[in-house]
């Protein structure tokens, strides 16, 4: 087993250790895909299924600690998303891709706030989901493209204000004179003001 600090870019075949993975969905058909897809890829290993964030939390408590964590957000009983804050609360180390339907920006926005160190809509290919963990064990944030395309887009929303802050010509020379040091006496006869 590697140790869950282990990044690289790529899993080598030299490399006999394996990844530990956990999926967290509560669709057995496709929980039980997942797991098999990565049964079936060299040095991963599906180390545990589960149906809700509570089943996984118990098994976590117990030492057991993944490498990576595959999550659906909607979820029964607590949802993927208090589910990833729930899991990096006790291994900050364990890199969790959420793997789900749901693509609204406010879900996207709320699961990488929570740590989700990825997130993946489940019309992935199984390749593209391969992809994503070894993404994430080296070091990246596996998003499929229209996800990418969301957090730039929101990103974009958090730009810095205006330089000006909407301030008029006047507004800036009485600030400037205040900079300076002026009183408001001093501001009012430069600028030819009445103060009382």
């Amino acid at each position: 087993m590697t140790t869950p600090n282990k990044k690289s870019n790529d899993v080598s075949p030299n490399d006999v250790s394996t990844i530990d993975i956990w999926v967290v969905e509560d669709d057995e058909f496709y929980r039980s895909t997942l797991c098999s897809l990565i049964g079936e890829t060299p040095q991963f290993d599906c180390k545990g299924m589960f149906s809700s964030v509570e089943e996984a939390l118990a098994v976590l408590k117990t030492d057991v600690v993944p490498e990576v964590v595959l999550m659906d957000i909607g979820l029964p009983g607590m949802s993927g998303i208090e589910g990833v804050k729930r899991i990096k609360a006790i291994s900050p180390a364990t890199d969790i891709i959420i793997l789900t339907v749901k693509e609204g920006d406010q879900e996207v926005f709320d699961a990488l706030c929570a740590g989700a160190n990825g997130y993946m809509l489940k019309d992935s290919t199984p390749d593209e989901i391969i992809v994503a963990v070894k993404e994430v064990v080296g070091g990246g944030a596996p998003m499929n493209a229209q996800i990418a395309r969301k957090v730039l887009t929101t990103f974009t929303k958090f730009g810095p204000p205006e330089s000006d802050y909407g301030l008029t010509g006047r507004e800036k020379e009485i600030l400037r004179y205040c900079v300076d040091g002026l009183k408001k006496q001093q501001i009012a006869d430069k600028l030819f003001l009445a103060y009382y």
